[in-house]
Parts: structure tokens; sequence; C-alpha cells
């Protein structure tokens, strides 16, 4: 059986994050890029972030509710509360089976009006678009009090080729 195709990542950028307010804004600058349809990975170890960014994420998108882990919900939508679409928030970490548990929350179904947020998705929800940006934050190893970031965003697929992500790191 031959392997799913896997675009090649088309774009990236690497930003220091000094504080998780600057991953907040980093967040909310990220928003104004992203539109129905859009499906972002977020990528670190425990406390690294990225529910804070996805905190931003929210709060750019003006959705509705606020942004928290869904670790035990494993999935939250937060609509809209203006005409943007909806930022569905979902925590793959207790899901191990890759696509076939993510098929059972119907991400394919919201994917094209919505905003898709998912935490811990490496390896299980790629196959949900070409089309992707994969954030990756890492922490110093070891010093859990510094809360100094590198965040690298890597576009993959058309959607992803000609966007500016050098807007986020203003």
């Amino acid at each position: 059986m031959e392997a799913p195709y896997d675009p090649a990542p088309v774009n990236s950028l690497g930003i220091t994050v000094n504080s998780p307010e600057q991953m907040g804004e980093l967040g909310r600058r990220l928003a104004k890029m992203l539109r129905p349809g859009d499906l972002v990975m977020l990528t670190g170890e425990l406390g690294a972030g990225k529910t804070t960014l996805a905190r931003g994420l929210g709060d750019g998108l003006g959705v509705r509710g606020a942004v928290t882990s869904p670790t035990f919900v494993i999935a939250r939508v937060h609509p809209s509360l203006s005409d943007g679409p909806p930022l569905v928030h979902v925590d793959a970490y207790r899901l191990g089976g890759g696509l076939d548990e993510m098929e059972d929350l119907d991400l394919d179904v919201s994917l094209p009006e919505s905003v898709i947020v998912v935490e811990w998705g490496d390896g299980k929800v790629e196959e949900l678009s070409d089309d992707r940006l994969r954030v990756v934050i890492d922490r110093a190893v070891g010093d859990t009090t510094d809360e100094v970031r590198e965040v690298t965003l890597t576009g993959v697929g058309a959607r992803w080729t000609d966007a500016d992500l050098t807007l986020l790191s203003a």
C-alpha cells in the first residue's frame, strides 16, 4: 500500500517569545492570517505555551467562551461573536489511535467553515488537510522558571506558499 501524499513544508519562520503575554499576542497576530478551513497543529512539551497561544488565537478570532485546555473534553467549539469562523480547539494528547479516533470527532466536517487548532496533533491529524500550519514551541530544557520560548511556524501545502509569516514577528 502506498503512503498518503504528504506535501513538503513551503514556508517557515522562527520567533523568540519572552513571556506568556507575548505568546498570547503571537496568537492574536496569527488569528488575523487565519481563515475558514485552516488547520493549525500545536506541538510542545507540557507547559510550553500551546494553550496560551490558542487563547490568543481565540481572542484574535473574536470567539465566544474562554479558550482553556480541552484535555478532558478533547474538543471545544467556540462560535464567532461576529461574522468570522468558529474556533475548534482540540487536545489530542489522550488520543493514541491516530486519525481513526480523530474521525470520531468529525473534524473533517467542521474544517471547511472553521479554524481548527489541535494540540498534540503530530502524527494524528495530518490527513485532515494537505494544507496546515505546524507550530512547534520549545522551551529551555530543565529550567521551568524560564519563560523564553522558541516558536517555529511551518506552513505545509499550497495555502501557505505565499503567506507572509514575517508579519507574525512584528
